[in-house]
């Protein structure tokens, strides 16, 4: 049987998805970081960008994640955020919008939560 981690991701208001993975590729303040079976304990904090779960079966578990936390030990993997969408929750068109809104009102914050909301869509890190 090949290694994998269990992983939870939890966002302030819901749990958003749990089960084994063979991959995690999340982007912390210290910059984009993977974790698989077998890494060493960590604690960081979470930047805004996508989230990618390779499953254990094979697929692909894209989020957005805006803020929080990830730790990793004994090949269990937590990743606290305080906003969490999966790929296929968000809406497209609603997040080009508010890209162009917070463009045209200079909103970085704003334009950085809609485009992590568009990569994620994307299946781009």
């Amino acid at each position: 049987m090949a290694a994998e981690l269990h992983v939870e991701l939890v966002a302030a208001d819901r749990s958003v998805w749990s089960g084994t993975a063979s991959l995690v590729i999340a982007r912390t303040t210290s910059g984009d970081i993977g974790v698989m079976p077998g890494h060493q304990p960590l604690l960081g904090v979470l930047e805004s960008g996508p989230v990618t779960i390779r499953t254990s079966d094979g697929g692909t578990v894209v989020t957005a994640v805006h803020g929080g936390f990830i730790s990793f030990a004994d090949d269990k993997l937590s990743l606290l955020a305080e906003v969490a969408e999966l790929s296929d929750e968000i809406d497209v068109k609603r997040a080009e919008r508010a890209l162009e809104r917070a463009k045209a009102e200079a909103d970085a914050a704003a334009e950085r939560r809609a485009d992590v909301r568009l990569r994620a869509v994307a299946g781009v890190h």
